[in-house]
């Protein structure tokens, strides 16, 4: 009976210890979720006009969100320096608008024109961050401010002055320094505004029912190949029928609601999804995956573990940890273009500069921390945040009179949640200390009572 009670007191402590720890590390997401709902609520916004807003947000935005995973594997912490990337993407629109070419081919152009800019800033970067080892997030915000200055510098004073600009249009009426904003055209016959979402658009019901098919068809071919493959039973059951029956229940409901909205003539019906903006997001997700899984992302795993070891072990650290900051700029860079096409205009001097702040502030919303980041984490985090963009300023006028309340709110969110992210991250090392704490001292008196009964 001791004996039964002792094991019931050992799980029901089990229990509150999981629970507690459960709520610790998503107490962000949570309380974002309770706020975006409530949020919602009183914004007094139809569903179909919240889903036409979220999907455009989300797809223009989750590429540079995405872009800060890798540096965070590796141990790096949030790469503020994002913002650095972006300047690589529209240093390359810049030339993209003054060549005069346009369309898909005009923001390929654009896509390889800031590769060579992003991997030279990555590497530039990486290697200051190498030196200044555990302060790499206060590091990459103050490398970001000074990157700023000197693009201000060189764009508003350079260009047009020391560095010729043939496009006269382009330019200030002083003659020199770039134009507060540039058009970024119709991209068809000027320019390449929204070039890439209008390749393939799709209502919201065909994308439910087309992207369920292919899904359901992927993990069948999937399956069925391991199964072809000799894979054991065990493994198999493990790893492959749990997922046929989460995406085939997911994928049914789907198609499901696809029908039922194209039969019952939905007001989504209307709106349409930029379908290759989102394979494009999806390709970065798979090479997210994949990286992860290879020799080069077993090392990222290894120095964000315990870099010393990892030394010990024969990785090259500091070429490694360069190597994930120039990823992570190079995605910046291609997800400030894939931003500024669908917005249609470029803003000099300001696009670049909240970049690093409202992705890191997506990021943790989703539930990320200082030492984690996942695929997951950054798809959640930029549909919280972006909700709560779009709701909070209706909410404030609702609630307060004045939409400008909520303009204020987002903006101290975007601050806020890092900053609480932080003493989160701080919160979770205190707890993982006193646990070991606690297995010490339960091993030395295991210990103690042995020698004892010796």
């Amino acid at each position: 009976m001791r004996e039964n009670k002792t094991i019931k007191s050992m799980l029901n402590r089990l229990d509150k210890d999981q629970i507690k720890r459960f709520l610790v590390n998503n107490m962000v997401t949570i309380l974002f979720i309770i706020i975006c709902y409530f949020g919602f609520r009183f914004s007094g916004l139809s569903f179909s006009f919240y889903l036409r807003d979220i999907t455009t947000r989300v797809g223009r935005n989750s590429f540079l969100i995405l872009a800060l995973i890798i540096p965070v594997i590796a141990g790096m912490g949030l790469n503020f320096a994002i913002v650095i990337g972006a300047m690589a993407g529209q240093i390359a629109l810049l030339l993209v608008t003054l060549f005069g070419w346009n369309g898909i081919g005009g923001l390929l152009a654009a896509v390889v024109i800031s590769t060579p800019f992003a991997l030279l800033f990555g590497f530039l970067l990486g290697s200051l961050l190498n030196k200044t080892k555990g302060q790499e997030m206060i590091t990459s915000l103050v490398l970001g401010l000074f990157a700023n200055g000197i693009y201000q510098f060189i764009f508003l004073i350079l260009v047009g002055g020391i560095i010729p600009w043939p496009d006269p249009q382009m330019l200030l009426n002083r003659g020199y320094g770039i134009r507060n904003t540039i058009g970024l055209g119709d991209g068809v016959e000027v320019g390449v505004s929204k070039s890439l979402d209008r390749i393939v658009g799709w209502s919201v019901p065909d994308t439910m029912i087309r992207f369920a098919l292919i899904a359901l068809a992927g993990v069948a071919i999937y399956y069925f190949i391991r199964r072809v493959r000799g894979i054991s039973a065990v493994e198999t059951d493990a790893i492959g029928k749990r997922n046929v029956i989460l995406i085939g229940m997911v994928g049914f409901a789907a198609i499901m609601g696809g029908f039922y909205a194209k039969m019952t003539a939905s007001p989504i019906n209307g709106i349409n999804i930029p379908v290759i903006t989102y394979l494009v997001v999806g390709l970065l997700c798979l090479f997210n995956l994949f990286i992860v899984n290879t020799k080069l992302g077993q090392d990222f795993r290894a120095i964000g573990n315990d870099m010393h070891v990892a030394e010990v072990a024969g990785i090259k650290v500091e070429r490694t940890r360069i190597k994930a900051i120039i990823f992570s700029i190079v995605f910046a860079a291609w997800g400030q273009i894939i931003f500024l096409q669908n917005l249609g205009n470029l803003n000099t001097y300001g696009a670049h500069t909240q970049v690093g702040m409202f992705a890191i502030a997506a990021i943790l919303i989703g539930g990320a921390s200082v030492a984690k980041a996942t695929i997951g984490h950054a798809i959640l985090g930029a549909v919280l945040f972006h909700t709560l963009f779009i709701v909070s300023p209706l909410a404030g006028r609702n609630l307060f009179g004045d939409a400008q309340i909520g303009e204020y709110f987002r903006a101290f969110v975007a601050y806020g949640v890092i900053a609480l992210a932080l003493v989160m991250h701080a919160l979770r090392k205190r707890l993982q200390a006193q646990d070991l704490l606690r297995m010490k001292e339960a091993a030395e008196l295991e210990k103690a009572e042995l020698e004892k009964a010796d």
